[in-house]
């Protein structure tokens, strides 16, 4: 197997971002490639002629995948995790082409290959980079960041629901989880926090609707994954992003919510 001419180009324009000139130069020494060109050319020419000389004459390109791996070990990320990730989809949206896939664990293993730009994208691009697209709140990035880079959804979700809950418990000043910080803090005879003017039938009915939809979203899926084993308990990609697309939405609410009395000690 040998890259296309454009898939390795992609290829090399990546990896010439993410890598020093020294660095290069070790990587290739590691993996036998012939540095063609040497440090005086821009890096990702030097790569590509290496690469391509290479793939040309062994018609091969296995020492190309080594390569890849040496330069995208997650032990040089260590400091650096978003770097890592942006890498990963990077690369991973140019070897979708070839059936191929980078793991986080630094090693390649054989995907279903891509047959458009569309589907390249859903199997490089992670979570993170979706709800982004979404403008999904801030707050849902500050909870579960690394669990959405890695599309972890089963954790993503877990970690932003914690996430909801302190930050009512950080608003309303309450020591209070799960159903009881809810029903006490959005209570309809004396709540804490409201999120409208509270005078109206409507607006109550709105404030209601917003504190059965946190008792639901509590209920379904807090509670559900504090308890039962992560095999048992399936979160696919889609689920994810509905479910932390009504996360989303509820800090927006909380957001302009307005602390009207104290909590009693």
């Amino acid at each position: 197997m040998i890259f296309e001419q454009p898939i390795l180009e992609g290829i090399c324009k990546i990896l010439g971002e993410y890598a020093s000139g020294s660095q290069i130069t070790t990587y290739l020494a590691q993996v036998n490639i012939s540095d063609i060109d040497g440090p005086q050319c821009t890096k990702w020419r030097r790569l590509y002629s290496a690469f391509a000389v290479y793939q040309n004459h062994f018609k091969d390109n296995t020492k190309i995948l080594e390569y890849i791996c040496l330069e995208c070990a997650p032990s040089r990320y260590a400091n650096n995790e978003d770097n890592f990730y942006k890498l990963l989809e990077q690369i991973n949206l140019q070897l979708a082409f070839c059936g191929l896939e980078l793991l986080q664990n630094g090693r390649i293993q054989k995907i279903d290959k891509a047959e458009t730009i569309s589907d390249a994208q859903k199997k490089a691009t992670n979570l993170k980079i979706k709800l982004e697209q979404r403008d999904t709140h801030s707050m849902i990035f500050q909870y579960c960041k690394s669990e959405l880079l890695q599309n972890n959804y089963f954790h993503a979700v877990f970690e932003a629901m914690k996430g909801l809950m302190q930050r009512i418990r950080m608003l309303s000043g309450s020591s209070l989880d799960g159903a009881n910080l809810i029903e006490n803090i959005f209570s309809k005879n004396n709540p804490v926090l409201i999120i409208n003017n509270f005078q109206l039938k409507s607006e109550i009915d709105e404030h209601m609707g917003f504190c059965n939809l946190l008792k639901g979203l509590c209920g379904m899926f807090r509670n559900t994954e504090a308890h039962e084993p992560k095999i048992t308990w399936k979160v696919s990609e889609q689920d994810a992003l509905e479910i932390l697309g009504m996360i989303s939405y509820c800090h927006r609410r909380l957001d302009k919510a307005q602390k009207i009395r104290l909590i009693e000690n």
